[in-house]
């Protein structure tokens, strides 16, 4: 896993991801008690930064290979990314999602053509179900982190924000991502240490499901006790990578960690000062940067906003805080 492989994926990556915008607002940073940027994901095609990683390890498939059809195991984000890198290569994709995740997640995945198949995320295991149904129809299995082209489509972030905050003047500073099982985190570090060696990674997961965070913390690879419980859903994965936990423990800064409650109050932010839509597991980054300020270094902090797609009910509960 190298930066030759991100510039790689960000030249199959053109012309089809958006170029996200990094946003801005003097309330976010009144609130944050210094300069925020957003680099808003949620814009992204399916409403997630998954769709480049999606779309870079279908690209990089043999075109024989590609044909029999891609499969991949996803709460919701990465499966409507894949899906959406399949239609588009004219290919068939199988994707299995959590019986729990947000029904607006299993619609989408549906509609862009992919067949969804529903699993137990607490009593079965989603690895020996992909596994097993790749195996049988001869599909390709494009895990959701833990892939070197999918880490690399993701790295493309990190090569836009390096420009991005070059024009912003903005030399050194944290920028924090969203983090499930690592594959953005450790693909933006990568691209920040060619491009922007004064921004540092680093993840912010939700309390009780902060595995990356102890993982730092310990050296060593730590798994989450539980799998379920967590509104913010999308980042909710049983430990890091074999891929993403070296390379985030070799450049990323500690973990940040926020209650589910604060990733909330960040969307109803998000919504009211950037008019951007946030899911919970997309918004912990900026949550941190509001309500962790004094474990962030620096004049300005660059948030990861990384995806938005988030139910009805839980939107109404998010926007309910502002008046709270």
């Amino acid at each position: 896993m190298n930066i030759e492989m991100i510039r790689a994926a960000a030249e199959r990556l053109e012309g089809h991801a958006r170029r996200t915008p990094l946003l801005s607002s003097p309330f976010i940073d009144h609130l944050a008690g210094r300069r925020v940027f957003i680099k808003a994901e949620c814009l992204q095609h399916t409403g997630s930064f998954k769709y480049r990683g999606g779309y870079a390890a279908v690209s990089a498939l043999d075109p024989d290979t590609r044909a029999s059809g891609v499969i991949a195991f996803s709460s919701g984000n990465h499966a409507q990314g894949v899906a959406l890198a399949a239609a588009q290569h004219g290919v068939p994709s199988v994707i299995i999602m959590p019986s729990d995740a947000p029904r607006l997640k299993i619609e989408n995945t549906s509609a862009f053509g992919a067949e969804v198949v529903l699993y137990d995320r607490a009593t079965e295991d989603r690895d020996a179900i992909g596994e097993a149904m790749a195996k049988d129809r001869g599909l390709t299995l494009i895990k959701p982190f833990d892939e070197p082209q999918v880490i690399a489509g993701q790295g493309t972030t990190g090569l836009e924000i390096a420009a991005q905050a070059r024009l912003e003047g903005v030399e050194t500073a944290d920028v924090l991502v969203c983090c499930g099982g690592g594959g953005l985190t450790s693909g933006i570090a990568l691209a920040l240490e060619a491009d922007a060696p004064g921004l540092r990674a680093r993840p912010v997961e939700p309390f009780g499901f902060d595995d990356a965070t102890k993982s730092l913390a310990a050296g060593s690879i730590q798994r989450n006790a539980r799998m379920s419980g967590s509104l913010c859903d999308a980042i909710v994965t049983p430990q890091p990578g074999d891929l993403t936990f070296p390379i985030m423990q070799r450049l990323c800064g500690s973990g940040l960690v926020v209650t589910d409650q604060e990733a909330l109050r960040a969307v109803a932010q998000a919504f009211l000062r950037l008019k951007i839509v946030l899911e919970p597991g997309g918004a912990v980054a900026l949550a941190a940067a509001l309500f962790r300020r004094d474990q962030i270094e620096g004049d300005a902090v660059i948030v990861i906003a990384s995806g938005g797609n988030v139910d009805l009910d839980i939107y109404e509960q998010a926007l309910k805080t502002l008046k709270s």
